[in-house]
């Protein structure tokens, strides 16, 4: 028999008037929960849209927004110029403005030391816009932006070479450069780009002298004379070879293998006939920087 009803004198069921009443607090509080509910959710919606942040620059237009941001760039303020121009690149999508200043944000990543966002912008530029009369621009800028030869202050009082650093961002640097002069030899930028090339071709040959002397001091005489002799075989213009050459000749001489170390020499007598290597080895392979001390 269900909760509720008794048997009458009679036999008949008969279900208690109050259980309506039983059920009536039971609704009120649900209801009253209910309402709380939506309370909380309408304070924590009124919260969050307080808490939202306000864009500065909503009632500029991106005309006027490129404007300020390139006054910003002109003053040095490159921070303040980025925020406006990425911006700009939002609201004017689609549109010569947007790609001006895609162009502008990678220049004003660059100088903000944000290398790998200023690399990110220009490859997207110039897959989204290879018709772009900026096409060679963002090739030299992405070249500009590899090369980066400032060492900063330790490399300074450690007399750190850009031979001594990672050779990668130099091969990259190299390509963006080649192909602007080989796709724009008109270019007002190619001009700079090949001294650049030139540059990079010696940093990179110094890069692999620097790697030969490394294992020459080290007693590891093989692996000094085959690093040496790569650098004479790819780099065969740059000034580097001439250390390298003394490298290979030296490290035969220490190995016995006095027919390659005569050849050797005698390469580097025809190709630099006053060098200081042919008195034999020189400081600049035995010395070392002040901070080394193994």
């Amino acid at each position: 028999m269900g909760c509720g009803a008794f048997y009458t004198a009679g036999g008949h069921i008969r279900t208690p008037y109050n259980v309506k009443l039983l059920n009536q607090p039971t609704r009120r509080l649900t209801s009253a929960r209910r309402a709380g509910l939506m309370a909380l959710a309408l304070c924590a919606a009124l919260a969050g849209c307080e808490s939202a942040p306000k864009d500065e620059y909503a009632n500029i237009s991106p005309d006027k927004l490129y404007a300020d941001a390139k006054e910003d760039a002109a003053d040095g303020n490159y921070e303040t110029a980025t925020k406006k121009l990425e911006k700009v690149e939002a609201r004017a999508s689609g549109t010569l403005l947007a790609q001006q200043a895609q162009i502008d944000l990678a220049y004003a990543y660059y100088k903000t030391g944000e290398k790998a966002q200023a690399l990110a912008k220009l490859e997207r530029f110039i897959r989204l816009h290879p018709t772009s009369p900026a096409l060679d621009y963002a090739y030299y800028l992405q070249g500009l932006v590899n090369f980066n030869d400032d060492l900063g202050l330790f490399g300074r009082l450690s007399r750190q070479d850009l031979s001594e650093r990672d050779q990668q961002a130099s091969r990259d640097a190299y390509e963006s450069f080649k192909t602007l002069t080989e796709r724009f030899p008109n270019s007002k930028y190619t001009g700079d780009a090949r001294l650049r090339m030139g540059f990079i071709v010696n940093s990179m040959a110094a890069g692999e002298v620097h790697v030969a002397r490394y294992y020459y001091r080290r007693g590891a005489y093989v692996a000094a004379a085959n690093r040496a002799q790569q650098a004479v075989k790819e780099y065969r213009q740059s000034p580097a070879i001439e250390e390298a050459l003394s490298i290979m000749a030296q490290s035969y001489g220490a190995l016995g293998l006095d027919p390659l170390r005569d050849d050797a020499l005698r390469v580097l007598r025809q190709s630099f006939p006053n060098s200081p290597y042919l008195n034999g080895p020189v400081a600049k392979v035995d010395d070392k920087p002040w901070w080394q001390l193994w």
